[in-house]
């Protein structure tokens, strides 16, 4: 079993190359000097050496998977080609970014129920006390409600410029979302709940006034993938807050540390989903397409994302499949 004083001694191994990572991962390779490199390649090898004794601890599971990591970092830099490839942006979406949202599932799984419990709590609310939609949605959106009209049709007259707008506010949202984890989480936790509680509301008004199949047809397309995309920001929030308040066996900066890099990565791989929403949304949810159409939009998507997000369960099954055979 591996001792306390001999994980504070390596310790400092592990935050340097931490360092060096992330000044890589910020500025690129070129922002090393030629002894940092040669000091990356070596503390490489001391770390696999760690990791190596780490594995013969089974209690020592939180710091194999926090060497694993590391190690994997530093060998996509220092066997990385000095050419510029795409191939690395491919590997992580199709590979490292399934498994990092996998890794990850805890802190999506809390942002889920806060934002299904601000759902739960705005439709209620807007059942019990009628006038809470009124203070919160404004007279003008209530009175277009109320004659049955959508208030999206104006967006089709000025796609571009509306998707555009759509882009940068879904992105602003997001990224406050994530930045408000180091409010402890309270940030965090109020702008996913206050997500929720809108879209409850919204919806128990339109549903009131007989208009849920035009709400839902317009949300479906793009907000099968817009709103996983906000729950999966609330859970990288959710991930600094873990680091800032429970440190665990590192020190409460380089835990934050760790936890703002995770959730950087975690981010990084919604903006994709948030530009693609944002263009539907713009040009195609608010349109006079079939209605039958844009839940089979919406469901499709929704279905490619779940297949892209849970394919490393799909290759581990095969994998242990073939092995069976074996």
């Amino acid at each position: 079993m591996i001792s306390n004083l001999w994980v504070e001694k390596r310790k400092v191994y592990w935050e340097r190359m931490t360092v060096l990572v992330g000044l890589v991962e910020q500025t690129g390779l070129r922002s090393l000097s030629k002894e940092e490199l040669r000091e990356m390649a070596l503390l490489y090898r001391q770390i696999a050496s760690d990791l190596s004794t780490a594995r013969q601890d089974r209690t020592a599971r939180t710091i194999q998977a926090e060497l694993n990591r590391l190690l994997a970092q530093a060998h996509a830099i220092i066997y990385s080609r000095r050419k510029a490839s795409i191939r690395p942006v491919w590997r992580f979406f199709e590979h490292e970014y399934p498994r990092l949202v996998l890794a990850l599932m805890p802190f999506v799984l809390v942002s889920l129920l806060v934002f299904l419990a601000g759902v739960l709590l705005g439709t209620i609310l807007t059942l019990v006390r009628p006038e809470f939609m009124h203070h919160l949605l404004g007279p003008a959106l209530v009175e277009t409600i109320e004659r049955h009209e959508m208030w999206t049709h104006s967006v089709t007259s000025m796609a571009p410029q509306a998707s555009s707008a759509i882009m940068t506010n879904n992105l602003s949202v997001t990224f406050t979302t994530v930045v408000a984890g180091i409010t402890a989480g309270l940030g965090t936790l109020y702008l996913i709940g206050w997500n929720g509680i809108l879209l409850g509301v919204i919806g128990t008004a339109c549903h009131s006034a007989h208009m849920s199949v035009s709400l839902w047809s317009f949300v479906a397309p793009h907000g099968s993938l817009e709103l996983p995309a906000i729950v999966i920001a609330g859970g990288a929030g959710l991930r600094i807050t873990r680091g800032l308040l429970f440190p665990g066996m590192y020190r409460r900066g380089y835990s934050l540390f760790l936890a703002g890099s995770e959730s950087v990565r975690l981010v990084t791989g919604v903006i994709p989903l948030l530009v693609i929403a944002g263009v539907i949304e713009g040009f195609f949810s608010p349109s006079g397409a079939p209605v039958a159409l844009k839940f089979s939009v919406g469901a499709l998507l929704f279905a490619l994302l779940l297949l892209w997000l849970t394919s490393p369960l799909y290759r581990t099954g095969k994998a242990l499949r073939k092995g069976d055979a074996i």
